[in-house]
């Protein structure tokens, strides 16, 4: 049941500490879109997409109207267009990702997740058309984005595909340099990707999911912090241990997590479709106060990237989780914390200031919900480098069975140590210097698999 008093109870969350939706998404079957030509298969996704996006619109703005609760984003992930377009060339993908594009502009749909491809196990004909057209496609559209999982921990890491996404990454920042690499910013390269991500740019609606559902993600970085801070603060010093900081966090994550399945249901029962999940990651954004690394110096650390971080990110993205989980029927997507640098104003400063380096986070990702995320590298940086630092971020996620990704941004032009704006959420990061660049280019040549870990025959 939809409790209104359950809402009202965080309206001095959504105020002061901003507590937002930052994503209700829609997830859409487009397989029975597929037609024998691309321009009809197009003017189905187009016609698919109109009918369902419209009532999605419709259904944010009165919930957010009812309970005066921000619904930052509105999205659609769709079916991964490589299993949509396949047999099609990549003319014919760039058309479908126009598509896309166009009709989500039409009804007003923020981001269109999906122009993706599931290649960790191999790449077939359509994998390989779909990610040549990838560079093209992200870097002419403004609200496609796009995801290529490259490893699992049943299947290892395909290094061919790797290798194809070093070169697509460079490809995507050198395509749009005006604009500071930012299409880059649009594409993400996972390993256990999952098939109900509410957010961007790694959204997608996987095969076996409903034909339509309502997926969320909620934002709650700035509320942990204040709830952090006001426990800290009615406490002396040696009065509290980290057990007792982990139980605050729990309790707010839970606060966090059951307004945004509330939110997400109600949109559903408006819509007429089923409700997915809820994604419990603390996703920041570049606005004071709603900062992951505010919550990571409450929790003891001076500079961000100092001995600890590490292992203050593992209690936090537990207790997130924990928290979360006991507040929703079901949990999915990333669910834990984000530590996107360009998107963080903590964590670009940290970046700015040198305490906060590549191979820092790359330890962090070990122990939270997301990789390498939102990080300006060099535009000079050359693909096979581009390509170590996503098949270093895959082993993590390969072996440790857990999702993790990659999203590097080269900024054509610019060396480390400049500054770089995106603008908006994507904030602004000073360009981070990539560390024995050029030093990889044998081990990429290879190509080839990395094989899965043994424990991945265990079932």
């Amino acid at each position: 049941m939809i409790r209104s008093d359950q809402i009202l109870r965080t309206v001095g969350m959504i105020q002061d500490q901003h507590l937002d939706v930052r994503a209700v998404t829609l997830g859409l079957d487009l397989l029975d879109c597929r037609m024998e030509s691309v321009p009809a298969t197009a003017d189905r996704i187009r016609a698919k997409v109109g009918r369902y996006a419209v009532r999605l619109l419709d259904a944010c703005r009165a919930v957010s109207d009812e309970y005066a609760v921000p619904v930052v984003n509105k999205r659609l992930a769709v079916t991964p267009i490589a299993h949509v377009g396949a047999g099609f060339d990549r003319d014919g993908f760039i058309l479908l990702g126009r598509a896309l594009d166009e009709a989500a502009a039409e009804v007003g749909v923020d981001f269109v997740g999906g122009f993706s491809a599931n290649v960790e196990g191999g790449l077939s004909g359509g994998d390989l058309a779909l990610i040549s057209a990838i560079p093209e496609t992200l870097a002419t559209t403004a609200r496609v984005c796009g995801s290529v999982n490259v490893a699992s921990t049943r299947y290892g890491i395909n290094m061919d595909a790797v290798r194809l996404m070093g070169q697509t990454v460079y490809d995507l920042g050198w395509r749009s340099a005006d604009r500071g690499g930012f299409a880059a910013a649009k594409f993400v390269v996972f390993a256990n990707q999952p098939a109900d991500n509410p957010f961007m740019a790694g959204a997608i609606h996987g095969v076996g999911q409903p034909e339509a559902v309502i997926n969320v993600g909620v934002s709650g970085p700035g509320v942990v912090a204040r709830a952090l801070e006001r426990l800290i603060e009615g406490h002396q010093p040696g009065e509290l241990g980290l057990h007792d900081l982990a139980d605050e966090i729990k309790r707010t994550a839970f606060r966090v997590t059951r307004s945004g399945e509330l939110i997400g249901k109600r949109v559903a029962q408006l819509m007429d479709v089923p409700f997915g999940i809820v994604d419990l990651s603390l996703a920041p954004t570049p606005q004071p106060g709603d900062s992951v690394g505010e919550i990571l110096k409450l929790l003891g650390v001076d500079e961000i990237g100092a001995p600890g971080s590490t292992a203050i990110l593992a209690l936090l993205n537990d207790a997130v989780k924990k928290g979360g989980a006991f507040a929703s029927q079901s949990v999915g997507g990333l669910s834990g914390a984000f530590i996107p640098v360009s998107e963080d104003t903590e964590l670009a400063a940290a970046a700015l200031a040198g305490s906060l380096t590549i191979e820092k986070l790359e330890a962090m990702t070990s122990v939270c919900s997301v990789g390498l995320d939102m990080i300006p590298i060099p535009g000079s940086t050359d693909p096979a480098t581009i390509a170590a630092l996503i098949a270093d971020e895959m082993a993590i996620g390969m072996i440790n069975g857990k999702t993790t990704a990659v999203r590097l941004i080269p900024v054509p032009g610019r060396e480390a140590g400049e500054l770089v704006s995106f603008g908006g959420l994507f904030g602004e990061c000073v360009v981070m210097p990539v560390r024995g660049a050029g030093q990889s280019g044998r081990f990429i040549g290879f190509g080839g698999k990395i094989p899965a870990p043994i424990h991945s025959l265990r079932n």
